[in-house]
């Protein structure tokens, strides 16, 4: 969990590529244009992320929050992830945040109870683990992908 807040920190900080796209666009037109809207920054962000993930996992087997934490992902029998296979986890990971933050749209909550119920999610999925039984995250289930220790030193 200290990778994933480790994490949570450096795509905040690649979150903001999005806001400047739209700041970009904003400065080119004088009216609002359908690529400054909500939606089309989310757009840019998943986008975005998606390719920092998939780069990573599929190049390395490692973002660079997993290799401070000696983390590596690997396939079933303990290869690298392909683009495709870091792909479909990249888009099974989005079961940690989707499901309350697209209850709390649909029902018109506002930001800070999202935001707890976001929480408390990633709390209770982080916890299914245990029901597994060889204790990994199910959307690493069911890409065929696993996250194992690698004490080995950078750069190998």
């Amino acid at each position: 969990m200290a990778c994933f807040v480790y994490e949570a920190l450096l795509l905040f900080g690649i979150g903001l590529i999005p806001g400047l796209i739209g700041a970009i666009f904003a400065a080119q037109s004088a009216h609002g244009h359908a690529w400054q809207s909500e939606e089309a920054l989310r757009v840019y962000a998943f986008f975005i992320y998606g390719v920092y993930f998939v780069w990573f996992w599929s190049t390395r087997g490692q973002t660079l929050p997993m290799q401070t934490w000696h983390i590596r992902l690997v396939t079933r029998e303990g290869a690298r992830p392909t683009p495709w296979r870091a792909l479909a986890r990249y888009i099974a990971c989005w079961v940690w945040l989707a499901p309350p933050a697209l209850l709390g749209a649909a029902l018109h909550w506002g930001p800070r109870r999202i935001l707890v119920s976001v929480g408390a999610w990633i709390v209770l999925y982080a916890l299914l683990a245990l029901l597994h039984p060889q204790r990994q995250f199910w959307h690493d289930a069911l890409c065929g992908t696993r996250l194992v220790s690698d004490p080995s030193p950078p750069g190998r």
